[in-house]
């Protein structure tokens, strides 16, 4: 009986997700009537005015699309260069003793840091946008797939080379399968990262994107349209979360997973 009764007291996923909105929401409308925060943080309804000035303006749109030409493309070919640069280094020793170094010495300089050496070498505009974040996100990826690599279990490639499996099976496989959980989430943080130094990124000269948006509105005291430009990107990150989670569960439905 009390086991049918707990069951029944059991709060569903989306009724969490309801309770966390909720406390958000009283959170934010608590700093929009504070004294001290009132004028950083206005309620939704300024933000529902921002949101129609901006789509009357005629500015959304194309910064929507300019931020994420420049995200996609640059975590895009971040992927494709840290998914062989990791395997590489994990695999052999000469590549990891020549980059590992340079990798974890580059990746802790904040990507503000190397945005006007990126601009004093290609210019202004899409280059050096793409740049920026690709580096960051290629750093954040290749040491996480690195790390999975070097974990893959030393007895699964025991055998297969027992069997008389060369390295490309090896690769193919054996690693690439059990390295799938770390490279999703490599993805993952590479999305966020992406995200994250945008706001960097498009201080190179940009003329459109949200975050160069975001800093002509700060610049200009407009709150409530830079507020607003800073949950659209927080939704657009949260969007990606929940899509790459979807696509890990299809992918690692084999991973055992602690359940809480």
């Amino acid at each position: 009986m009390d086991n049918k009764k707990k069951s029944k007291l059991q709060i569903p996923p989306w009724g969490w997700l309801i309770i966390s909105f909720l406390v958000a929401m009283l959170l934010w409308f608590f700093l929009s009537v504070n004294e001290k925060t009132a004028r950083s943080f206005p309620f939704l309804p300024a933000i529902i005015e921002a949101l129609g000035t901006v789509i009357s303006r005629g500015i959304l749109a194309e910064d929507f699309i300019s931020s994420m030409i420049s995200v996609l493309s640059g975590f895009a070919l971040g992927f494709v260069t840290a998914v062989p640069v990791a395997f590489l280094m994990a695999w052999y020793l000469p590549v990891r003793n020549i980059l590992e170094p340079w990798i974890q010495f580059i990746r802790n300089i904040p990507p503000l840091a190397y945005v006007p050496l990126v601009v004093i070498a290609v210019g202004v505009g899409r280059k050096p946008q793409i740049i920026v974040i690709w580096l960051a996100t290629f750093l954040i990826m290749t040491v996480t797939i690195y790390q999975g690599v070097r974990n893959v279990d030393e007895t699964l490639l025991k055998a297969a080379r027992v069997l008389g499996a060369k390295d490309k099976d090896l690769f193919i496989k054996v690693v690439f399968p059990a390295t799938t959980p770390f490279i999703l989430t490599a993805v993952r943080l590479g999305v966020s990262v992406a995200l994250t130094t945008l706001i960097a990124a498009e201080s190179t000269g940009a003329s459109a994107g949200m975050g160069m948006r975001i800093r002509s509105f700060s610049n200009s005291f407009e709150v409530a349209p830079m507020l607003l430009y800073i949950i659209l990107i927080g939704i657009i990150g949260i969007t990606s979360e929940k899509i790459i989670k979807v696509l890990e569960r299809k992918l690692t439905g084999w991973q055992e997973k602690r359940e809480i």
